[in-house]
């Protein structure tokens, strides 16, 4: 069976970046976990003793806390920085983007939609910014239920698919007047899943490789699922199954933009092994 790799897979520039820094701030605590991946935070943990912390409750003794990947709400870090800790902001530039995006606009008093999960720690973070009138959707009819002035700002989680992107876009531009769309959709995010695409096409079996609490990782898994019915969303390697391989010819890996190189190179060698 042949082993083939996605053009584009695996570390964005931001969680490249949240990783250096964690590792040059040994003995801190994220606020939140850092990355989504389970296993990467417990190598964090066992080699640089980085914790994790899951709310401000826990901040008690610390002496640094880094701002995870998908940042914290405007309220938190306020709170934070009343405190005698150093901050360490390891949050991804492009989810800054939109944090500022929000503020502006509604500084100039638009308001704002966010394409999203309002249950993402991201999502959460930059909707704290904006003020006034905002929403946070993933459908046209959850649009349909919400009333706008004439002046929406729209911005986008980053690891959404944008043609879902362009669907909410089309609706506001086609029912209010004034709509001020930023995409600020990462690009990684975008070359990951036109990667994800095109090999599950020729793919028998696509393994995806990343964190089940990930978004970005769950949008590959649903893209690999359309185009190859025998799609596997795995966080490492000990998930695989023999039976998933048989009689198959070409197996597609995946991997989502918070899965190191050390995880993917584990499947790969346990796949390599099994038998067909």
């Amino acid at each position: 069976m042949e082993i083939k790799l996605a053009k584009n897979y695996g570390f964005c520039f931001g969680v490249k970046r949240a990783i250096k820094i964690a590792e040059s701030s040994k003995d801190a605590s994220t606020i939140g976990p850092l990355i989504h991946n389970n296993e990467e935070i417990k190598r964090l943990k066992e080699n640089f003793n980085v914790d994790t912390l899951h709310s401000l409750d826990e901040v008690q003794d610390i002496k640094k806390a880094i701002i995870r990947t998908h940042g914290i709400p405007k309220d938190d870090l306020h709170e934070l920085q009343q405190r005698n800790i150093d901050i360490i902001d390891a949050t991804c530039p492009y989810v800054t983007k939109p944090q500022k995006i929000c503020e502006q606009m509604s500084d100039e008093g638009y308001d704002v939609v966010i394409f999203g999960d309002e249950a993402h720690p991201e999502v959460r973070g930059v909707k704290s910014y904006a003020k006034g009138n905002v929403k946070v959707v993933l459908s046209i009819e959850e649009l349909e239920k919400e009333r706008f002035n004439s002046k929406i700002a729209i911005v986008s989680q980053t690891t959404r698919k944008v043609d879902e992107f362009l669907k909410i876009v089309n609706y506001l531009v086609q029912n209010y007047k004034e709509v001020r769309v930023f995409n600020t959709i990462c690009n990684a995010t975008f070359e990951n899943q036109d990667a994800a695409r095109e090999l599950a096409k020729d793919a028998d079996v696509m393994i995806v490789i990343g964190g089940k609490n990930s978004s970005n990782t769950k949008q590959l898994y649903h893209i690999a699922k359309e185009f190859c019915e025998d799609s596997f969303l795995i966080e490492n390697e000990n998930e695989l199954k023999n039976e998933w391989f048989t009689d198959k010819k070409l197996c597609g890996i995946t991997a989502g933009a918070s899965t190191p190189d050390w995880i993917i190179e584990k499947i790969i060698g346990k796949i390599s092994k099994i038998k067909v």
